[in-house]
């Protein structure tokens, strides 16, 4: 094929030392083709800016699974997501690219573990985020190709008009990518993604299916909140919080730093602290050892607790209409997720 014909080619990405060596690696590429969505994306040129800085390439080594990670099969990462969001961004609005920075912007914030140290010390990944935006070596990347950081962030901002992150409380694009991602990480997926992304489209902002692709996104939130209550989640993640507390209060470490993390730097960190050590290693080894109750810890027992932030239950349209009006059955599902436990203790048996 000539080399002016294929996006693939070193000639069209500017690499001319890499004859003859195929790559769908982004950010070398122009083209990629996501491989749960399977939606073929022609990168904009800031997009592969964007996907060279350290910022974006550190969430290749984030779980978006968070603590999970080491319990369950949720080990693919938080750059897999964001791609898989830009991915649904370039399908439903593929000429919107303030949009589709967003899509690969959305997530830079995030802590190592994804959320299981959100809050911890104050820290919050939007409000780090919206920082990363305004600095090296992202800004210069938006200004280069002519994207202002404050349209950038108001992007961001869980407009309740943006498909990306609304705070109508109707699914979006963010969860959808998660729940569909996690649903076939954890074998919950019983729809082709292509199939079931062709049963989609977006109206007023949120994610529109027919009935039937309606409850299958049902299916996918309510599995969703029940693996995030699980032992599965809740153990790890109690344990991890926990340790991340005594490295703060142990070392030198700032929270600032900690946040800037990866995965493998924090469990590095922990390793190499006295206090933080034997329980760390008890957390990836013999985690058939921790044992979780619902509610807070009886006095008489050495245990912890733990608390969920919230339980993510964004629903659907259908064909245009709430979820209410259209098909109560599958909006008391999601109702009744509400009534699933929050508080939680552990300890090692």
């Amino acid at each position: 094929m000539d080399s002016q014909k294929d996006p693939n080619s070193p000639k069209a990405t500017g690499d001319t030392d890499a004859w003859s060596v195929p790559t769908n690696v982004m950010g070398l590429t122009a083209t990629f083709t996501d491989p749960l969505w399977r939606i073929p994306v022609r990168l904009n040129p800031v997009e592969v800016g964007l996907l060279r800085t350290e910022p974006l390439r550190r969430l290749h080594f984030v779980a978006h699974g968070g603590a999970s990670t080491v319990s369950t099969l949720q080990s693919y990462s938080r750059l897999e997501h964001t791609l898989g969001v830009l991915a649904l961004a370039a399908h439903f609005r593929p000429d919107d690219e303030l949009l589709r920075v967003a899509a690969l912007l959305h997530d830079i914030g995030h802590l190592p573990l994804s959320h299981t140290f959100e809050g911890l010390s104050g820290l919050d990944h939007h409000a780090i985020g919206l920082q990363l935006l305004r600095t090296d070596p992202i800004r210069p990347v938006l200004e280069k190709h002519g994207f202002r950081t404050e349209a950038v962030t108001a992007a961001l901002d869980k407009h309740p008009r943006s498909p990306l992150t609304n705070r109508s409380g109707l699914l979006h694009l963010d969860h959808l990518d998660s729940f569909v991602r996690s649903g076939r990480a954890a074998g919950r997926l019983d729809t082709d993604p292509a199939v079931l992304l062709s049963r989609l489209d977006i109206r007023d902002a949120a994610v529109s299916a027919d009935r039937g692709t309606a409850a299958s996104l049902v299916h996918l939130i309510c599995g969703e909140a029940r693996l995030h209550t699980s032992w599965d989640s809740v153990g790890p993640a109690s344990v991890v919080r926990r340790l991340a507390c005594r490295l703060l209060d142990s070392t030198s470490l700032t929270p600032a730093r900690l946040a800037r993390m990866t995965d493998p730097q924090l469990w590095s960190a922990f390793d190499a602290c006295a206090r933080t050590e034997p329980e760390s290693a008890m957390v990836r080894y013999e985690l058939h050892r921790l044992r979780v109750r619902t509610g807070s810890a009886p006095r008489d027992r050495t245990a912890w607790n733990y608390s969920l932030r919230k339980i993510y239950s964004s629903a659907p349209l259908v064909e245009g209409q709430r979820l209410e009006t259209a098909a109560p059955e599958l909006a008391a599902e999601l109702d009744a997720l509400r009534a699933l436990p929050t508080t939680f203790h552990a300890w090692w048996s």
